[in-house]
């Protein structure tokens, strides 16, 4: 059985009745159910929509969405990227609703219980459907690869910079910043 948007934003309504909190994404019509991630990954997740966000917000650049915000892919897929971009002119006005569009900055982060494999594939198609740049952040390796439409993988580690002139020139940040830090 096919499910479609409509299934999941039933599904989503009866499990906000039981007070129950789960992020799901459509592929290919089956639902993916994904409970909450690590704190460790979120916490850079966190960091990273700051460090866009105070790059992005004042010169008005365009939108930041977390992993709560779904997309509509032009496949009919609903995904939610861990952090996302969409420049101002294709999103004059955030709705409430899922995005019909593909993001044009996508990052997924490797949790815990995640197979890298898996997100390497997610991101490549998010490329494929659209997206400009697809990041992954690998916290068990301490690496941050970036994967361009033509094919390009940069993977950078310690204090390389991550910059995405294509989108955000100007901007960068060394990979080190990302990291959780150690209280001492």
């Amino acid at each position: 059985m096919q499910l479609t948007i409509k299934d999941v934003e039933i599904l989503q309504q009866n499990l906000a009745k039981e007070q129950e909190d789960y992020q799901i994404e459509l592929q290919e019509g089956n639902l993916l159910v994904m409970g909450p991630s690590d704190i460790q990954s979120s916490e850079i997740g966190a960091e990273l929509i700051r460090l866009l966000g105070n790059w992005i917000k004042p010169r008005k650049l365009g939108r930041i969405f977390d992993s709560s915000g779904g997309f509509i892919m032009p496949n009919t897929d609903l995904r939610a990227p861990d952090v996302s971009f969409v420049v101002a002119s294709r999103l004059k006005l955030s709705v409430r609703d899922f995005g019909n569009l593909v993001p044009d900055l996508v990052v997924e982060i490797k949790s815990k219980t995640d197979r890298i494999g898996k997100l390497e594939d997610k991101v490549k198609l998010f490329l494929e459907l659209g997206a400009k740049i697809g990041i992954l952040v690998n916290p068990d390796e301490l690496t941050v690869s970036v994967y361009r439409p033509n094919g390009d993988i940069e993977t950078l580690t310690g204090n390389d910079k991550l910059t995405i002139p294509e989108l955000l020139p100007g901007w960068e940040i060394e990979i080190s910043e990302i990291w959780p830090p150690v209280f001492e």
